[in-house]
């Protein structure tokens, strides 16, 4: 399989490992980004992630249709970096504080609609597809019940991701630890 998910926590080094293994590859990198710069901390998050890209690297916007874009820039003979699948969830989970207790993400028709186009679409892409995404599990139990959402989501699709990948490989401090592949 072409695809490889790439997971860390917060500041774990996994885009940077992402970024070397799409070096590595020798082929054409395009990188589909997800996060938003809705403040100006995630503006200076966003600008660091940009100068520290290689130049010459094809970057797409896609906080949502996440599987349209990857569509369109899966291809043979070049590498796509998907940086980050966690960011993508959180916009996709937009409205979830007003669903019921105890419903499931899956009751927002976006949220469902977009994952398992995502989900359908990974066994068949070409190239070489990197996946970034975050580790939630390892901390606390979120207070509140989106926050409870969005780590059970996150979890969910990691595991969806990683059975879908040929390659999964968690990185913790800046060292990588193949777990699949």
């Amino acid at each position: 399989m072409p695809c490889e998910l790439i997971i860390g926590g917060a500041r774990s080094g996994k885009s940077r490992y992402a970024e070397q293994r799409a070096i590595e590859s020798g082929l054409p990198v395009h990188v589909i980004v997800t996060a938003e710069a809705l403040d100006e901390e995630m503006r200076v998050r966003i600008a660091r992630h940009q100068a520290d890209r290689p130049t010459g690297w094809t970057v797409v916007e896609a906080p949502r249709g996440l599987a349209v874009a990857l569509a369109a820039e899966a291809a043979e003979g070049r590498c796509v970096v998907v940086d980050c699948l966690t960011l993508w969830l959180a916009n996709l989970l937009d409205g979830a504080e007003a669903l019921p207790p105890g419903e499931g993400a899956e009751q927002l028709p976006a949220f469902a609609a977009e994952r398992a186009a995502l989900l359908g679409l990974i066994p068949g892409l070409p190239g070489r597809v990197l996946f970034v995404a975050n580790e939630v599990g390892f901390g606390l139990v979120p207070e509140t019940p989106l926050g409870r959402l969005f780590r059970d989501e996150a979890g969910r699709l990691n595991q969806a991701v990683a059975a879908l990948c040929g390659e999964v490989t968690l990185v913790a401090a800046g060292l990588p630890l193949k777990l699949k592949g």
